[in-house]
Protein backbone atom coordinates (compact mmCIF):
# COMPACT_ATOMS: atom_id res chain seq x y z
CA UNK A 1 0.00 0.00 0.00
CA UNK A 2 2.81 2.44 0.83
CA UNK A 3 5.30 1.06 -1.68
CA UNK A 4 7.69 -0.48 0.78
CA UNK A 5 8.20 -2.41 3.98
CA UNK A 6 6.03 -1.00 6.76
CA UNK A 7 6.70 -1.24 10.48
CA UNK A 8 3.76 -1.52 12.83
CA UNK A 9 3.51 -1.07 16.59
CA UNK A 10 0.28 -1.80 18.46
CA UNK A 11 -1.48 -2.26 15.11
CA UNK A 12 -0.47 1.21 13.89
CA UNK A 13 2.07 2.01 11.23
CA UNK A 14 4.94 4.12 12.49
CA UNK A 15 7.26 3.99 9.49
CA UNK A 16 7.74 2.53 6.03
CA UNK A 17 10.96 1.95 4.14
CA UNK A 18 10.32 2.59 0.48
CA UNK A 19 11.94 0.88 -2.50
CA UNK A 20 13.96 4.00 -3.31
CA UNK A 21 15.55 4.00 0.17
CA UNK A 22 13.44 6.83 1.53
CA UNK A 23 11.33 6.61 4.68
CA UNK A 24 7.72 7.46 5.27
CA UNK A 25 7.58 8.49 8.94
CA UNK A 26 4.58 9.16 11.16
CA UNK A 27 5.35 12.20 13.31
CA UNK A 28 3.67 14.48 15.79
CA UNK A 29 1.86 17.04 13.60
CA UNK A 30 2.87 19.76 16.07
CA UNK A 31 6.55 19.01 15.31
CA UNK A 32 6.13 18.83 11.55
CA UNK A 33 7.50 22.33 10.84
CA UNK A 34 10.51 21.71 13.07
CA UNK A 35 11.24 18.33 11.51
CA UNK A 36 10.99 19.70 7.96
CA UNK A 37 14.20 21.62 8.67
CA UNK A 38 16.11 18.32 8.93
CA UNK A 39 18.07 17.63 5.71
CA UNK A 40 16.17 15.27 3.42
CA UNK A 41 12.77 15.75 5.09
CA UNK A 42 9.76 16.91 3.10
CA UNK A 43 5.97 16.67 3.41
CA UNK A 44 4.72 13.22 2.45
CA UNK A 45 2.49 12.99 -0.60
CA UNK A 46 0.52 10.18 -2.17
CA UNK A 47 -0.67 9.74 -5.69
CA UNK A 48 -0.76 12.91 -7.74
CA UNK A 49 0.82 15.21 -5.13
CA UNK A 50 -1.94 14.85 -2.54
CA UNK A 51 -0.60 15.77 0.88
CA UNK A 52 -0.78 13.09 3.54
CA UNK A 53 -1.06 15.86 6.15
CA UNK A 54 1.31 17.25 8.76
CA UNK A 55 1.55 13.92 10.61
CA UNK A 56 3.51 12.26 7.80
CA UNK A 57 6.95 13.09 6.41
CA UNK A 58 9.12 11.58 3.72
CA UNK A 59 12.85 11.44 4.38
CA UNK A 60 14.94 11.06 1.23
CA UNK A 61 17.64 8.39 1.16
CA UNK A 62 20.21 11.19 0.93
CA UNK A 63 19.16 12.26 4.45
CA UNK A 64 19.79 8.75 5.78
CA UNK A 65 23.49 8.24 5.15
CA UNK A 66 24.44 7.40 8.74
CA UNK A 67 23.10 4.98 11.30
CA UNK A 68 22.50 7.93 13.65
CA UNK A 69 20.21 9.66 11.14
CA UNK A 70 18.08 6.53 10.83
CA UNK A 71 18.05 6.09 14.62
CA UNK A 72 16.92 9.70 15.06
CA UNK A 73 13.92 9.18 12.74
CA UNK A 74 12.98 5.94 14.48
CA UNK A 75 13.02 7.82 17.79
CA UNK A 76 10.80 10.56 16.37
CA UNK A 77 8.28 7.95 15.19
CA UNK A 78 8.36 6.07 18.51
CA UNK A 79 7.95 9.27 20.55
CA UNK A 80 4.87 10.20 18.56
CA UNK A 81 3.48 6.69 18.91
CA UNK A 82 3.94 6.73 22.69
CA UNK A 83 2.36 10.16 23.04
CA UNK A 84 -0.61 9.20 20.85
CA UNK A 85 -1.50 6.05 22.81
Amino acid sequence: MFGGLSFMLDNRMIMSVRRDGSLLVRVDPDRSSELLSVPGARPAVMGANRSMGPGWLTVAAEGLTTEQQLTDWIEVALQHHQAAT
